[in-house]
């Protein structure tokens, strides 16, 4: 059982109350079991939560969209089970979701799985998407500067000299500019 998997069931068994309904989801290998807890009526949160983290991990495709939805919670343990579920599926699809809710900027609070995401992901979108993102969140007195940290440290990992106007843009900045100085040292050579 890795980390991401003790730490869901950890939760979900608190949250579930440790129901016979908990231990069966824990326990089965059945795809068409877990899939039907995604499309069936008056299921718990926790409930689809485990089948779509558990199908994602296997590379099922029928998680994605719920693991999408995950990605985007308000609640920051659920993004990073969705986050985790959503590398291992593979999905080609995963990229363009994560962009689409990294720059949303009704949804900025619950960005920053969605930008780790893009970083680890290195798709064609994560440069782009990271570099328009920070560039929206520059502005004075912006509160969600773990969301620009997260768009400065993923390019720094990505080491795309395309973000080195917006990197420099962000050394004033007090808790981003250590953080872009040593993005801006990764980048290539101009």
């Amino acid at each position: 059982m890795d980390e991401e998997f003790r730490s869901l069931t950890d939760r979900l068994g608190d949250e579930s109350g440790g129901p016979v309904a908990f231990h069966r989801l824990l326990a089965t290998d059945d795809d068409e079991e877990l899939a039907g807890v995604l499309i069936e009526r008056e299921r718990p949160l926790w409930a689809r939560e485990m089948a779509a983290f558990r199908l994602g991990c296997r590379g099922d495709r029928r998680a994605f969209e719920a693991l999408v939805l995950l990605l985007n919670h308000r609640d920051p343990e659920r993004c990073v089970s969705a986050a985790h579920a959503l590398r291992l599926l593979g999905d080609p699809r995963t990229p363009r979701a994560a962009a689409a809710l990294a720059t949303n900027s009704l949804r900025t609070a619950y960005a920053l799985h969605p930008v780790r995401l893009l970083a680890d992901l290195r798709a064609p979108e994560s440069v782009p998407t990271l570099v328009s993102t920070l560039h929206r969140l520059l502005t004075p007195d912006e509160p969600h500067w773990r969301v620009a940290l997260a768009c400065v440290e993923g390019l720094g990992n990505l080491g795309d000299g395309r973000a080195r106007p917006v990197l420099e843009a962000a050394l004033p900045h007090p808790r981003l500019g250590t953080a872009a100085a040593s993005a801006l040292s990764r980048l290539p050579a101009r």
